[in-house]
């Protein structure tokens, strides 16, 4: 562990507040392709590294916690997006066995960066010795939301700013893994006792979540701040041999779960038959999906509809450009990070009829009802026989980063 560092009581005298960062997800999901709420995390992290005002990491380990300071998060960081290696696990992460192995080596690595150490019992101790006079708490992530982590931030007089992403588990539970939406309902239960400040990533979202916190017995104060994208320039020579294919193409981008519905597609697919153009099913399988994988392992090497996982941002960029159209069939949506990007690299957008996806992209994509396939069907076909690229990358810019931190830390509210 490193030394203890400078006291924040004697360097930061009328000086911006203190940022606290919960990277606990980031951590648990070290080795793993980023889902769009880790790269919400990550565009956090890399803001705090950027900004002046004094900043902190807090994980939550298998052995309790540990603090990074700003030379840890860059380290951090720099593991996390591939400019360094994890090192080695220590002794301790080696009696860890259940857990994978890139997580024992990040949680090596962050005990090895730490400013300080604690068991659980001991957060508020370590939080009040480091932050005499307060800070303020950000959880983005959705993870290490305990009644013991935010009531020792209290303790600690620390402010707590929770980004909600969604409630989707609630609104369909039939969607979820076993197990999970108890689990979400008990966090967001305990959002609803102890925030000072709920941020939500769509006025949608905050409509819906404002609802069930209702329900809950409090509604902390809240405001909406739409999420950045972080595109990664196009680089077609990433792509695997064979890609993009000859010919017009769709793309959708997203885990293989029930929301996302992918059913839908395939069942377009198969009403039009061997002349369809090719379709890549851009993401990882997700859980409860059997009959969604029966179908799409039974299909043959030659068929136009394809599963695709595990490019780099750089080349899915590259494929989602050069494709007729991006289509997303959700059935419910938080936000909609991989629509909103794919209107971001010029591509058409073909998706269903949310509210939350019109309150970003406006006129920069075609709303269709998944009840109405006629209207997919016609439209695809349309643009299977455009020219790619008529919208232009970049005439579409959206929401950005720059915004949502402008809207997020004004903090004297």
């Amino acid at each position: 562990m490193r030394g203890d560092g400078t006291k924040l009581d004697t360097t930061i005298h009328n000086v911006a507040p203190v940022r606290l960062l919960d990277l606990t997800r980031s951590l648990r999901r070290a080795g793993r392709v980023a889902t769009g709420v880790d790269r919400v995390e990550l565009a956090y992290l890399r803001r705090f590294l950027h900004d002046e005002a004094p900043c902190f990491g807090i994980v939550r380990t298998a052995l309790g916690y540990v603090l990074l300071d700003r030379f840890g998060l860059t380290c951090f960081l720099d593991r996390v997006e591939g400019r360094d290696d994890w090192g080695r696990a220590d002794l301790l992460s080696r009696l860890a066995r259940r857990r994978p192995q890139a997580v024992r080596r990040a949680e090596s690595d962050v005990r090895r960066l730490a400013v300080a150490r604690a068991r659980r019992a001991s957060l508020p101790r370590l939080l009040q010795r480091h932050f005499p006079h307060g800070f303020d708490y950000f959880n983005v992530g959705h993870s290490n939301l305990t009644d013991r982590v935010l009531g020792g931030i209290k303790g600690a007089k620390g402010r707590i700013h929770v980004l909600v992403h969604d409630v989707i588990p609630l609104e369909h539970p039939e969607f979820q893994r076993q197990g999970t939406v108890a689990t979400f309902e008990a966090k967001l239960r305990r959002v609803s006792t102890w925030a000072d400040r709920v941020i939500y990533n769509s006025n949608d979202t905050r409509d819906r979540a404002e609802q069930v916190l209702k329900g809950m017995g409090r509604v902390p104060p809240g405001l909406v701040a739409h999420l950045g994208t972080d595109l990664a320039l196009p680089d077609p020579s990433a792509l695997p041999a064979g890609l993009p294919p000859a010919g017009s193409y769709f793309v959708t981008v997203g885990t293989l779960e029930p929301r996302k519905n992918h059913a839908f597609l395939l069942n377009l697919w198969d009403e039009m038959g061997p002349s369809a153009p090719a379709l890549f099913l851009c993401g990882s399988r997700g859980w409860n999906n059997d009959t969604l994988f029966a179908r799409l392992d039974a299909l043959p090497p030659d068929h136009p509809v394809q599963e695709i996982s595990g490019l780099t941002d750089a080349a899915l960029s590259a494929l989602v450009q050069g494709a007729s159209g991006a289509l997303f069939p959700s059935l419910s949506e938080g936000f909609g990070l991989p629509p909103l990007e794919a209107a971001q690299l010029g591509t058409r957008v073909l998706c269903n009829d949310l509210d939350v996806l019109r309150e970003f992209l406006h006129e920069k994509a075609v709303y269709a009802p998944v009840s109405d396939r006629y209207l997919w069907i016609n439209v695809i076909k349309e643009w299977a026989s455009k020219p790619v690229g008529s919208e232009g990358p970049g005439s579409f810019v959206g929401p950005d980063w720059d915004q949502h931190f402008k809207t997020v830390l004004r903090l004297r509210w």
